[in-house]
């Protein structure tokens, strides 16, 4: 406990090629006096981000420590390895770029006495415009619901009921906490008891669906993932300097490794091992056609301006 009776929080941080976000999001830690203490796991930085962490002193309430030299070991055993350092009660794991809004904690943690035990609390992520982001509410990840989500035909929901978007910020936003199924990696909090008890993030996972898998283990541990719109952070977004491509890889390992896990029968198996090929090359056209589409809406607001 802290000085003032709440539970000791020890934000966990992951850090690779993160640019200048990284600073705004350890200063909104320092910032919350129930942080107490701040654990960067440097999977990889530029020198200068790499001196600045080095340098940065926290404030007297808060200890820091960087943990570093181990190269990119991917976000879920990054966090695993960041685990093994702290002390605090609660774990905050929180995204590089992403920037906690004041009084999140105590919002958190409240929501987090409601839930049964294990229990795992997420909150509202919002863009840097204010509107909320995509990720933070989500139905349980299905092969169905993937294919949906990601080629569009949750469009189709009304006649196909089966075709559902696993996204729900489009849907009324609670206005008190509530169970959800799966909550957002950028913004997570969880007693250390809890994490311990579900032995943390699975690390066969390197980059995406690590959270979908840690909610969906909450669960099947009897426990509850909780959603409060109270906590707050806004969340940038694909700030980390390494390519789409990558990134959209790595999701698609992701999910083959989910289906497959989840998987009742050896035919499920296979067909899990042999949804890579699919969702590979879905995933990184999709990103190419958002990509162009962002970059000709700037194209036209910059002409609009030069008129």
């Amino acid at each position: 406990m802290n000085s003032e009776g709440f539970p000791s929080v020890s934000a966990i941080v992951v850090t690779f090629l993160s640019g200048p976000a990284l600073k705004e999001c350890i200063n909104a830690l320092c910032v919350e006096t129930e942080v107490t203490e701040i654990i960067v796991v440097n999977n990889g930085n530029k020198e200068a981000d790499n001196k600045w962490l080095a340098q940065f002193k926290p404030p007297a309430h808060c200890r820091y420590e960087v943990v570093g030299g181990h190269g990119n070991i991917g976000f879920a055993a990054a966090v695993n390895l960041g685990a093994r350092h702290v002390t605090g009660e609660r774990y905050l794991i929180i995204n590089p770029d992403a920037v906690i809004r004041v009084h999140s904690l105590p919002a958190l943690e409240a929501a987090r006495q409601m839930g049964a035990t294990p229990c795992l609390v997420g909150g509202k992520l919002i863009y840097p415009s204010g509107q909320e982001q995509r990720g933070a509410r989500r139905d349980m990840l299905t092969p169905s619901r993937a294919l949906a989500t990601f080629t569009g035909l949750h469009k189709f929901q009304r006649i196909i009921p089966q075709l559902r978007n696993m996204h729900k910020e489009h849907e009324p936003e609670p206005e008190t906490p509530v169970p959800m199924p799966v909550v957002s990696g950028a913004l997570m909090y969880i007693s250390a008891d809890d994490y311990d008890r579900i032995n943390g993030f699975d690390e066969g996972y390197f980059l995406h669906v690590e959270d979908v898998d840690f909610c969906r283990r909450i669960a099947e541990a009897g426990g509850q993932v909780m959603y409060t719109p109270f906590a707050v952070a806004m969340h940038y977004g694909s700030t980390s300097q390494v390519s789409a491509t990558f990134v959209e890889y790595n999701k698609a390992k992701g999910l083959t490794r989910y289906f497959h896990k989840n998987a009742n029968t050896a035919f499920g198996r296979l067909m899990a091992k042999a949804s890579f090929y699919g969702f590979a090359p879905l995933l990184v056209v999709r990103s190419a056609i958002i990509r162009s589409l962002m970059q000709a809406r700037q194209a036209l607001r910059d002409l609009r301006v030069k008129r």
